[in-house]
C-alpha cells in the first residue's frame, strides 16, 4: 500500500453493490481509502431503497452482475428509471458476458473484471467521472 499516494482519488459518492460480504467488504475499504462516500448494499432490493433515498448525492454505482434474487441487469433498469443519466460500472468475476455486453450498449459506463486491485479500481472510476471535483 506504499503508492497509495499516486493513485488518483475521489471526493464522490459511491453505491457499491455486492452480494459477497467479504468482496463488499474489501471494495469498500479501497474506495474508503482513495477517498470516496460509500453506499454499500448487499442486493438490489436494498440497492435501490439506498438509491430512492440518495439518488441525488450518488455520482457512480458499482453494480455485482451476478446475484442471487434480482439480477444485475434488472437492477441496473430500476436505478435507470429512478435517474436516468445515472452511471453505472459493472463488475462481475466472470469475463464480459453477454448480459454485459448488452448492458454496456444499453448505457452503462463500463466493465470491471473482477478480482481487481486499487489501482485499477481507482483509475477505472476515474476514467468514468473525470476528474475530481472541487471539494462537494
Amino acid at each position: 500500500m506504499g503508492q497509495i499516494e499516486s493513485i488518483p482519488k475521489g471526493n464522490e459518492t459511491i453505491l457499491l453493490i455486492d452480494d459477497e460480504e467479504s468482496v463488499r467488504v474489501g471494495i469498500e475499504f479501497m474506495l474508503v481509502k482513495i477517498g470516496y462516500t460509500v453506499h454499500s448494499a448487499e442486493d438490489g432490493r436494498e440497492a435501490l431503497e439506498i438509491f430512492r433515498e440518495h439518488w441525488r448525492q450518488i455520482d457512480l454505482i458499482i453494480l455485482d452482475l451476478v446475484m442471487p434474487g434480482m439480477l444485475g441487469a434488472e437492477v441496473f433498469d430500476q436505478l435507470r428509471a429512478i435517474d436516468p443519466s445515472c452511471k453505472v460500472l459493472l463488475s462481475s468475476g466472470y469475463s464480459t458476458s453477454e448480459e454485459a455486453q448488452e448492458l454496456l450498449g444499453r448505457g452503462c459506463a463500463g466493465f470491471l473484471q473482477k478480482p481487481f486491485n486499487i489501482e485499477r479500481l481507482s483509475f477505472r472510476i476515474r476514467e468514468i467521472l473525470g476528474p475530481p471535483a472541487g471539494g462537494r
